[in-house]
């Protein structure tokens, strides 16, 4: 694990016992801290007290005193904006800080080595993933944590040289006081977490303090409208170098990468290529490394092919804005022509509209709407495509299997959360490729939708 004789002697709170927060308790003890540890429910609780042999103490520090507290470290998903345990750590001047603010105050007991930090509303655990994976082809040491669901401080160190890839949400940003990244990219900003902000330009404001933490000389890589828009560079050290993503000069070819396609990961791909150009890789290096790249589940992933037809997995676009570039990657194979895409869509929406999606109807042969925002998603693509109100997704799979061509795509890519009908983004993924290999197997035609996944809530 990572950690550091830093915390020795001092006293952190950990709120929160799932990944990053296990991760967090076990690399404070191994320093040397007193840790004091929580989470609402008693089996993580039982089982920190277990595997730390009664070295941790188990306490809410919403309801204990703070005083003297080196830090709070909170998991990224307890909102601070309304959590009590903000105004707890303010009352006893205590800084809310998250695994990654750890990761930052161990990297002095580290071996030499750089840190590339990626953040913005889309397309992060995609660039986080590729990034990694054109560092680990060019033989340089990488490994990738945060956000995409890999706790930095529970992975061995790296060997001199290395480069740690961090997937950055604007939560763990927040709870961030100190990650001097060598280069940092935000790859585009759209509204998102609002319930966590004071309006969008709370949720703008949390994702330029990655630049404010960079020291001068290091990289900064911006999409280019966020930066005309919002001035996200607003919070970096005056005269700081920065590249637009959309002025990356990517080499090769896209339609040589299968798991790079579409304008969306274009721009994931010039974002990588300009974070690895400047860690010394060469182009003829980067190009095998687009190639063989072959991504990461939920996120544009191909789960099936049958009678021509292929089956995407975009379980991840959980909002519109990461919907559009599904939509976008699969135009008429000739302009006018036959749309391809069986669009399946809905859930538990984060807004009332597809603004962001509507400039790619055109791709789209039909809609398949499901879960609650089902009804007012067909509502808003009536006389734009032909909609059916399926419900569920096993139907919705079903029913574009029985219209579609070869050559089509069938499409889950629901624009929503998925808390209305699945625990989370993965399950619903998990449930389509499932359903597909049913519905598309040798026993397709006595498959019975009641016994599949997404037959019912």
């Amino acid at each position: 694990m990572i950690t550091s004789p830093t915390f020795a002697g001092k006293h952190y709170a950990v709120l929160g016992l799932a990944r990053s927060g296990l991760a967090s308790v076990a690399a404070l003890v191994a320093g040397g801290a007193k840790v004091t540890a929580w989470d609402a429910r008693e089996e993580p609780r039982a089982f920190v007290a277990a595997a730390h042999d009664g070295a941790v103490e188990l306490a809410d520090p919403c309801l204990i005193d703070l005083t003297g507290f080196a830090g709070v470290v909170v998991s990224p998903g307890v909102p601070i904006n309304r959590h009590p345990i903000a105004d707890a750590a303010r009352a006893a001047d205590v800084p809310l800080i998250c695994d990654i603010e750890l990761f930052a105050q161990s990297r002095d007991a580290l071996p030499p080595h750089k840190v590339i930090g990626i953040t913005g509303t889309n397309g992060k655990s995609t660039t986080t993933a590729l990034t990694t994976h054109l560092l680990t082809v060019a033989g340089v040491p990488a490994l990738m944590g945060g956000n995409i669901g890999l706790p930095i401080l529970g992975q061995v160190p790296l060997p001199a040289g290395g480069v740690y890839v961090l997937e950055l949400s604007s939560y763990q940003i927040d709870l961030t006081l100190r990650l001097d990244c060598d280069v940092a990219m935000l790859l585009n900003l759209s509204p998102d977490h609002l319930d966590r902000y004071e309006g969008y330009a709370g949720y703008v404001a949390a994702k330029t303090r990655l630049f404010g933490m960079q020291a001068f000389g290091h990289l900064a890589i911006v999409d280019h409208r966020a930066e005309m828009d919002e001035d996200v560079m607003r919070d970096a050290p005056d005269g700081q170098p920065f590249q637009f993503i959309d002025g990356v000069d990517l080499p090769g070819q896209q339609s040589d990468w299968p798991s790079l396609q579409g304008p969306h990961n274009r721009a994931n791909a010039a974002a990588a290529v300009a974070a690895v150009r400047q860690m010394g890789i060469d182009d003829a290096v980067i190009e095998r490394g687009l190639k063989s790249f072959r991504g990461l589940p939920h996120r544009m992933e191909q789960v099936g092919e049958a009678n021509g037809v292929i089956f995407i997995n975009d379980s991840k676009a959980t909002n519109p804005a990461s919907a559009a570039p599904a939509l976008a990657a699969f135009p008429p194979k000739v302009p006018g022509g036959h749309r391809r895409i069986h669009w399946i869509l809905g859930g538990l929406p984060k807004g009332d509209d597809l603004d962001e999606c509507a400039p790619f109807f055109g791709n789209v042969a039909a809609a398949y709407t499901i879960g609650d925002a089902g009804q007012r998603f067909a509502e808003i693509l009536t006389d734009r495509v032909p909609v059916t109100r399926s419900e569920m997704m096993c139907e919705a799979i079903r029913q574009a299997i029985e219209v579609a061509s070869p050559g089509d795509v069938v499409l889950l890519s629901p624009a929503c959360a998925s808390f209305d009908q699945f625990r989370d983004y993965e399950a619903r993924g998990d449930a389509f490729r499932q359903i597909v290999e049913v519905l598309t197997g040798e026993d397709a035609n006595a498959a019975d939708c009641t016994n599949l996944p997404g037959a019912s809530t």
